[in-house]
């Protein structure tokens, strides 16, 4: 057997959540390692991830405090309004608007955000090379490829060995692998969860117009629509369609997929050009059992995967990432083992109710948005249109897709770990 490599904590998984938690542990003094199947450059290729996400405001500063932001931000664009409309049909973006709609608006939060936008849409390529160099630049050790052949947890530690025989050793692994995370199989932690019967398809769009700054979401029978403002008059389209449809678009050619994306809808989108390839994501719901087991803890969709309706899987996996960095490296610096249970459990306590809740809401909000039922749609359109109308109610929604409520970690303040 060779002799062990040690570390304080093992990383599966080098993607946007793992490599997010590596920069902020090593920031704090912790001595990591990442492990990662695919090749660390692959991950940066544009035929990798072809999908954009929004940013949340906190979630940017803690980029910034992590020393990747700054690489980021000039492809970040500003979301300055929302808009969200109830739709009954397919076509209704290019039809008179329904007056069952949501507006949120920067302006009406700036005095508590400092100017902050409700977010920044950022193309994921763009995330995971700035994190990347941000990775490279602090010295981290990255192994990739490289793949766990078998994790042991015995008094004090965990033992991993790759399938090249290395043996790596840490008081603790983090598992940050994506939704069929090893380590939490390893760990025999159970989840909860199932399929939507649904697709996302995603598409990058040059414009013929300005967007704005506006982030559009349309709610229609079959799911929700939604056109995001990217850098350089683009936009990402996101939207849900039977898993069956989704298919046959990702196999049309070029011309049967910007024929269909017309056809549906139409003149808002005012001589839109795919630009890139297209990608399609199953939909599904999943939330382990437990967020941590010995000498073992779970972030990001390792430990939760929810419909992207709201477009705050990653953020909600960031925070994770935030809140165990400092669990961690307040642990080590008084001198506690943290790969111990109660240093675990304090971690688990303090993000396990907030991602429990978020999934629960994001499962019933498309649950009932997906829903063409006459009185359904009556109350979800009477309750749309109360909010629209209680500033208090929407500057609470702003606050909370922005990131910046409940219990921060010190990162989703801008400050160091």
């Amino acid at each position: 057997m060779s002799t062990p490599d040690r570390y304080d904590i093992i990383i599966a998984g080098a993607g946007m959540a793992g490599a997010t938690f590596a920069l902020a542990a090593a920031q704090g003094g912790l001595r990591v390692v990442l492990i990662d199947p695919q090749p660390f450059d692959a991950q940066l290729a544009p035929s990798f991830d072809g999908r954009s996400t929004a940013i949340a405001f906190a979630t940017f500063r803690m980029f910034d405090a992590l020393g990747a932001g700054a690489a980021m931000r000039p492809h970040a664009c500003r979301m300055d309004r929302i808009l969200v409309t109830d739709g009954h049909r397919p076509g209704a973006a290019s039809r008179r608007p329904s007056s069952a709609f949501l507006r949120f608006d920067a302006d009406e939060i700036a005095d508590r955000t400092d100017g902050e936008p409700l977010g920044y849409m950022v193309e994921n390529r763009r995330i995971r090379t700035a994190l990347a160099e941000a990775v490279i630049a602090a010295g981290i050790e990255v192994r990739a490829p490289a793949k766990a052949a078998s994790i042991e947890v015995g008094p004090g530690k965990a033992t991993m060995t790759l399938t090249d025989g290395s043996v790596l050793e840490a008081p603790l692994v983090v598992g940050a692998e994506g939704r069929q995370s090893p380590v939490r199989k390893a760990a025999k932690i159970d989840t909860l969860g199932w399929g939507y019967g649904q697709s996302g398809v995603v598409a990058t769009v040059s414009l013929g117009r300005d967007h704005g700054n506006v982030a559009h979401e349309y709610f229609l029978p079959g799911g929700p629509f939604a056109i995001l403002p990217l850098t350089e008059q683009r936009a990402s389209l996101v939207w849900t369609e039977t898993t069956r449809r989704a298919e046959a678009l990702r196999s049309a050619s070029d011309e049967a997929f910007q024929s269909h994306l017309m056809r549906r809808f139409g003149e808002f989108l005012e001589d839109v050009t795919v630009v890139g390839p297209r990608f399609v994501y199953p939909l599904s719901l999943q939330l382990a059992e437990e967020m941590t087991a010995p000498r073992v803890a779970l972030i990001g969709d390792a430990a939760h995967g929810v419909h992207p309706v709201a477009g705050q899987g990653l953020n909600m996996g960031l925070k994770d990432a935030a809140a165990l960095a400092e669990v961690l490296v307040e642990a080590m610096r008084t001198g506690e083992d943290i790969g111990s249970e109660i240093v675990l459990d304090r971690y688990a306590r303090w993000r396990r109710f907030d991602n429990v809740a978020l999934t629960a809401g994001f499962d019933g909000f498309v649950r009932l948005f997906s829903n063409n039922l006459p009185p359904v749609r009556l109350a979800r359109d009477l309750g749309m249109a109360a909010v629209n109308r209680i500033p208090a109610l929407r500057k609470a929604f702003m606050h909370e897709a922005g990131g910046a409520t409940g219990d921060l970690p010190r990162l989703l303040k801008g400050e160091a770990v």
